[in-house]
């Protein structure tokens, strides 16, 4: 795989060094136990796979290098690259204007843009629509668009899809770039709908069974639809296709669940369920498989406690806190910053989206023993700056420049 030129501030030499010896260890990934750093006292349990995916690299790579190739010109991104609030701020620091926050509300006018300027795509992708306000400012985005690889896999998958004759449902966060983006490229070629989870689409099947009457639909899935949408036609066809951050089980349950809904209906069986159904299992990404196998394989592993480093509007993230929530104690941080001492920690709580100080997070018993992961988006040197700070609670400083000397 491409190896992609990221700056040092986002590296980490003992997590590189970590990481290469698992995949020397293990080439064809198959296993997910986590790597142990014991440092007595305290002991961090590093989940297999984590931290920067192909895509962000990718992203990272084209930003700074759009930055270096462009001096005196005006540099705007369409909005978050990626979510993780350190990258962002450096971008920002470096001049890098955001057109619009994370939810597509306009920060700095279009119109404002002139065929001088440089926009950057994120890695989310952007909608047809913004792309061809674009190019009819004559602002060239081919060469500074830094959607992932895996997310236009979904696009090219939706099309071919919709070549046949299939509509298509998305799973996906409504207000999120990636499901707008996506949600865009495939009502531009079929009827399209949204749903955000299993409960939804529960409820769209009932439609597509006639158990409940079509014209409520339009109300009860109102701004999920493609225009001209008709429920008693166009879901008599269809595939799943997902944002590619979403937990990849519940992908796979939703379109299970429609799978079988549609077979009953139809009464059609494993050999003529592609007659209604499209098999689109190939657009999960690999990297959230990956780093949502490798959680589950983390716990595994009896602990006392779980730390998820992110962004807090990272989706991919979120979905990675809400595995080990369903374990054990679970703290999400976003920075060294939210480890206020060794007694208390502030944490994000996605449910509400709302931060929160937790007294004696850290139990007195000995050895602590702490699950550490971190989403697609997060720097690595972040994750070793949050071991390194937890490590100082301890006093135990000397013993993890012992296991850096070990592992690099």
């Amino acid at each position: 795989m491409k190896k992609f030129n990221v700056p040092n501030i986002y590296r980490s030499s003992l997590l590189t060094a970590i990481k290469n010896r698992r995949k020397q260890d293990d080439k064809l990934k198959k296993d997910f136990t986590p790597t142990l750093l014991d440092l007595g006292d305290v002991q961090f349990y590093i989940a297999r796979h984590f931290g920067f995916c192909y895509g962000v690299e990718n992203a990272i790579e084209i930003a700074f290098n759009t930055i270096e190739q462009n001096p005196g010109k005006r540099i705007f991104l369409l909005s978050e690259m990626i979510h993780n609030p350190q990258v962002n701020a450096t971008l920002k620091e470096k001049g890098v204007t955001f057109l619009q926050d994370t939810y597509g509300k306009q920060i700095i006018p279009f119109e404002s843009l002139t065929k001088e300027d440089v926009v950057i795509i994120p890695a989310f992708g952007t909608t047809l629509e913004i792309e061809q306000m674009l190019h009819e400012k004559g602002i060239a985005t081919e060469q500074y668009n830094t959607t992932c690889p895996f997310v236009e896999k979904v696009w090219n998958r939706s099309e071919q899809i919709a070549q046949k004759g299939y509509s298509i449902v998305i799973h996906g966060k409504p207000k999120h770039e990636e499901t707008r983006a996506t949600f865009s490229h495939a009502s531009s070629h079929i009827a399209s709908v949204i749903v955000n989870d299993l409960k939804e689409a529960i409820e769209l099947g009932k439609y597509i069974t006639g158990e409940k009457q079509a014209e409520s639909f339009y109300e009860e899935f109102k701004g999920l639809y493609s225009n001209g949408f008709n429920i008693e036609t166009d879901l008599q066809r269809f595939g799943v296709v997902n944002q590619t951050t979403q937990l990849a089980s519940d992908t796979q349950a939703i379109a299970e669940y429609l799978k079988q809904v549609v077979m009953q209906h139809y009464g059609l069986d494993e050999s003529t369920i592609s007659e209604r159904f499209a098999d689109t299992r190939d657009t999960l990404c690999y990297a959230t498989n990956d780093n949502q196998t490798a959680v589950a394989g983390l716990l595994e592993t009896e602990a006392d406690l779980a730390i998820v480093v992110g962004g807090y509007n990272s989706s991919n993230t979120t979905h990675l806190v809400e595995l080990c929530e369903e374990k054990l104690p679970t703290y999400f941080i976003n920075g060294t910053d939210k480890l206020i001492s060794s007694t208390e920690i502030m944490h994000f709580n996605f449910h509400n989206k709302q931060e929160y100080v937790t007294k004696d997070f850290l139990p007195a018993k000995r050895p602590v023993k702490i699950l550490i992961t971190s989403g697609a988006s997060c720097p690595d040197s972040l994750v070793e700056a949050v071991m390194r700070k937890i490590a100082s609670f301890f006093a135990v400083e000397e013993q993890f420049k012992q296991l850096e000397l070990q592992f690099t």
